[in-house]
């Protein structure tokens, strides 16, 4: 039977952001594919990463528990469904009971019974299950927005043990070339060829290159850590980022060596297209759960609606009825029983009113967050491409400024040896080399992450 329905007329809110993401677009941004379109296997370009996410997807227990919810919410789902259908079960019933007469009355029934079947004639059961079912998309969509989180925090973590492997090559190279430096100063010192404050320097340079040789490792060991949470078990060691190497060791010992730069950005990551403010309302998992939540609490308003008209159930019987069991199956002992029912409510005390006002503060909630999950994608669109746009020159500066120091140590180790500089001049340049040194690598990691961080904005990383 078809019934009517209490549910107001679904219309998607206004986004509230911008047409437009602020600052320059860049140019992958007028491509027609959507980020979101973009699969993780394709954005990422190192095997070795691509093999751990497969991994993670695998194992991951925050995703396991994500599909699952799909599982859990599908049944209710069912449940729902299955209250527009009468349940039929077979019933068997006795019953005693003195007479008038002083005798015993018996009274014994088998046969089929349904038991009050609501007859959804305002719609009450279709909304609820128009609740339900969208809850279980939503289920769906938080599925696949923990994916792309997933995928999205397995990269980042990786580049980020990627990057800490450079530094601590580049730490331990530092600090060994220190400790030579030390040596020197200590032995010059002790002959008379310099003063204590070289040698209270080079102290002091040493010890720095220590600390931040153990803070390196510590990181590191942090971001094993976090890999083995992420994917699940301890990450397999071919698959972690091999280690930077470094130039073979200079004849003179004051000199400190660049460590190999990684793989750069531009061929480990792929560049991915921004598109349109409204783009993510469609492919962005996270705004879309958010909508199916408002269309469920919109359904429940009819739901609420539907309580406060008449509710029709019906219950009924058919089989046998004999005042004896042996009489049950006999000729003439077979009929029937129908009892429908028509409940109006009258007073509750405000109880339906009280529950439609719920629903339509639900409804309200729901938009916000709507609204809410709209505008928090849009400003982590909008950060992203601000990196994308800036990073590059940042990068591209402190490389530049990277290969200066460089040559300022050297020349100050050059002018050192021949007598025509201090000790201190050779230690400034030897810790402003190193503290360049660690600023480029850290910015290459932001710039790569960054793109990681673009990616999972557009919504990519759920589909394969």
């Amino acid at each position: 039977m078809s019934a009517c329905s209490f549910i107001p007329k679904y219309e998607r809110p206004e986004a509230p952001v911008a047409s437009q993401f602020p600052g320059p677009q860049p140019a992958a941004a007028t491509d027609a594919k959507s980020g979101a379109d973009v699969a993780w296997r394709e954005f990422i370009g190192d095997a070795k990463l691509r093999e751990l996410i497969a991994l993670a997807l695998k194992n991951n227990r925050d995703l396991r528990v994500a599909t699952l919810n799909i599982e859990q919410v599908r049944a209710q789902y069912q449940i729902r469904r299955a209250d527009q259908f009468p349940t039929i079960g077979l019933a068997a019933t006795g019953n005693r009971q003195p007479d008038g007469n002083g005798g015993i009355t018996s009274v014994y029934s088998v046969g089929l019974a349904l038991s009050s079947w609501e007859i959804d004639f305002f719609g009450r059961l279709g909304a609820l299950k128009e609740a339900a079912l969208a809850q279980y998309l939503a289920s769906q969509e938080a599925r696949h927005a923990a994916q792309t989180s997933l995928v999205a925090a397995v990269a980042s973590t990786w580049l980020s043990l990627q990057a800490n492997d450079e530094l601590l090559v580049l730490t331990e190279r530092t600090v060994a070339t220190r400790e030579d430096s030390l040596r020197l100063s200590k032995l010059r010192f002790d002959n008379g060829a310099t003063s204590a404050l070289d040698l209270r320097q080079a102290e002091s340079l040493t010890a720095a290159a220590q600390s931040a040789l153990a803070q390196q490792r510590r990181l590191r060991a942090l971001d094993i850590n976090a890999l083995t949470l992420l994917v699940g078990q301890a990450p397999p060691a071919e698959l972690l980022p091999v280690p930077p190497t470094v130039p073979a060791q200079s004849a003179n010992a004051n000199e400190v060596a660049v460590p190999t730069a990684p793989v750069p950005a531009a061929s480990m990551l792929r560049d991915v297209p921004a598109g349109l403010p409204s783009d993510l309302l469609t492919r962005r998992p996270d705004i879309r759960q958010a909508e199916q939540q408002l269309i469920a609490a919109n359904a429940n308003i009819g739901a609420a609606r539907a309580a406060f008209f008449p509710r029709i159930s019906l219950t009924a019987t058919a089989g046998t009825a004999s005042s004896s069991l042996s009489g049950l199956f006999k000729d003439g002992s077979w009929g029937f029983t129908m009892a429908p029912q028509a409940l109006l409510p009258i007073f509750d005390a405000g109880r339906n009113r009280a529950n439609l006002d719920s629903s339509n503060a639900g409804r309200d909630i729901a938009v916000a967050q709507y609204e809410k999950a709209i505008q928090t994608a849009f400003r982590e669109v909008a950060d992203a491409l601000a990196g994308s746009a800036t990073l590059g020159d940042q990068l591209s500066a402190q490389q530049v400024q990277a290969t200066a120091e460089a040559e300022r140590f050297r020349l100050a180790e050059l002018r050192y040896r021949n007598g025509v500089a201090s000790f201190l001049d050779v230690l400034d340049a030897q810790r402003s080399l190193f503290a360049t040194q660690q600023a480029l690598a850290q910015t290459r990691l932001a710039q790569q992450q960054n793109q990681v961080n673009l990616y999972k904005a557009l919504g990519g990383g759920w589909t394969e």
